[in-house]
């Protein structure tokens, strides 16, 4: 041990309450500390490591730079693939389908159906194999969906492959949060899940001019019409979803573009944020699945998520639909264009707020201030029939709601332990958060057109009852940790195995919410 450098200029060791000098023998240098069997904090949680920070800033560049750009773009056309069905809707889509009343939604509630009962399980799957094949082979699946749905000719045949698509997408999002966080520190994590999430927004600004731009063209092929954007977009992806079999790595052991030593640094820092881990991949373990799902703080978050999740989801089916009814003399392309400024809106809030979560490493008060910006956007939206003013409208929506999707993952991510735990978490917010998705798809009804006053109404009421969630549950976590403070955290650990200690997740006496 004396011998290995590697860590010389990456981390030194750091003492708490005089507690830890056997510990500190054992775990001084990220070499020693990276290896199965080695613990990174004390019974206490406090990190036994103290890093570098020009070491860390380094390696968290290189992270940057060769992994979020990867996920975003797949996560850019995941999200395009998906909605893209709002753009073929007003360029002809339930015409040449011959769609009465609610096919529509009910073609958009397939989706959902698949999407939400798959959710948590691929998300497992997503574990199983190691996200550098999950999310490729994803990727690839869901863009042969894409293009299939272009060559569909009725309500079955469409209802059917959007079945498939939210099969296969259903992992994505859940799977590229639990894939970064193999890699980032809970502080770091929000706002690289913003710059990935910041995709959904932009897949709106993206798609709109994408489609409008397809719809420019007289054919492609054999195909015309709306079935291009369908083609069009589905061949991109399975072409970005082939060349990612060869970007996305697995996991820190085995980035060959990292150094031996940055690799060691990579897995240390994230072990030492994960109270009595002794390897950052731990195997699937059934409890720790259950502790992730039924987690109190999941639990609330995941709810939020599901409120915010009806709106988010609504824009992207309905926006081009509800422009249209601002503009009706506007011509297809010039609505699919209308479209694209409050996406840019949204995206860039999308990231700037996960950025203050990571500088001030506090989530739960974003979600909190982001609900007035969406209050205020549909009581325009019902009290005002001028066109600019519910155009305007649009914009304080989308740039509130787009934010929560990385701030919960970020949220859910940070207050549980276990690499398991993490899996579950996720897929649990993700699936709860398509719920949202599955009931927008019944909040704008064809009988409720121009003005739409049920879904802006339903709209109103769940981002209000999300604020008002938020609130309660910020307090209950700051309430309960002042609980946590009270426990003899050498009493109730007294005789317990490392097996049943890891098991506790949440329940460790010695953790402590992070709002």
């Amino acid at each position: 041990m004396a011998d290995d450098k590697r860590s010389s200029t990456s981390v030194t060791n750091v003492e708490h309450h005089g507690e830890v000098h056997h510990e500190k023998a054992v775990v001084g240098n990220t070499h020693l500390v990276a290896e199965r069997g080695h613990l990174a904090t004390d019974q206490f949680g406090h990190s036994l490591l103290e890093f570098d920070p020009k070491a860390e800033a380094k390696l968290r560049f290189k992270i940057d730079l060769m992994i979020v750009p990867t996920v975003s773009i797949l996560y850019l056309f995941c999200f395009i693939d998906r909605a893209n069905i709002g753009n073929a809707k007003i360029s002809g889509f339930d015409v040449d389908l011959n769609l009465k009343g609610y096919d529509y939604n009910l073609i958009l509630s397939v989706f959902y159906i698949s999407y939400i009962f798959f959710e948590i399980p691929v998300t497992v799957l997503c574990k199983w194999m190691g996200p550098g094949w999950f999310i490729p082979a994803t990727t690839l699946c869901f863009g042969i969906c894409s293009i299939a749905t272009g060559f569909v000719h009725t309500k079955e045949a469409a209802c059917g492959v959007r079945f498939l698509l939210g099969l296969f997408e259903a992992g994505m999002m859940p799977g590229i949060a639990y894939y970064l966080s193999r890699w980032y520190r809970q502080a770091e994590l929000a706002l690289r899940l913003g710059l990935f999430i910041v995709m959904a927004p932009m897949a709106g600004a993206f798609g709109g001019l994408l489609a409008s731009g397809i719809m420019r063209l007289d054919s492609v092929g054999n195909v015309t019409g709306w079935r291009m954007i369908f083609v069009v977009e589905g061949i991109i992806t399975v072409f970005l979803g082939l060349i990612s079999f060869l970007l996305v790595t697995d996991r820190p052991a085995t980035a060959k573009w990292l150094t031996a030593e940055e690799r060691d640094l990579a897995i240390a820092r994230v072990k030492s944020e994960r109270i009595g881990a002794t390897e950052v991949l731990d195997g699937i373990d059934k409890k720790k699945l259950l502790r992730g799902m039924l987690n109190p703080v999941t639990l609330g978050t995941a709810f939020t998520f599901l409120l915010c999740n009806i709106t988010v989801q609504g824009l992207a089916f309905f926006a081009p639909t509800i422009v249209k009814t601002i503009y009706p003399t506007k011509s297809v392309v010039q609505l699919q264009l209308f479209t694209v400024p409050p996406y840019v809106v949204g995206g860039f809030f999308t990231v700037l707020l996960p950025y203050f979560c990571t500088i001030f490493n506090k989530r739960q008060i974003f979600v909190i201030m982001s609900a007035p910006l969406t209050i205020i956007g549909y009581i325009l939206f019902l009290s005002i029939q001028t066109a600019q003013v519910r155009y305007g409208a649009i914009f304080l929506v989308a740039s509130a709601v787009y934010a929560i999707g990385p701030i919960s993952n970020a949220q859910v991510s940070a207050n549980v332990v276990s690499d398991t735990a993490r899996s579950s978490a996720l897929g649990l917010n993700v699936m709860l958060g398509n719920m949202g998705g599955l009931i927008s798809t019944w909040s704008f009804l064809p009988n409720d057109a121009p003005n739409y006053r049920i879904g802006n109404g339903i709209n109103l009421a769940t981002n209000s009852l999300m604020l008002l969630v938020s609130i309660l549950l910020l307090w209950w976590m700051k309430r309960d940790n002042k609980k946590r403070d009270g426990r003899n955290t050498e009493e109730e650990l007294s005789g317990l195995s490392l097996h049943d200690i890891q098991d506790l997740e949440w329940k460790h006496p010695a953790f402590r919410w992070k709002p």
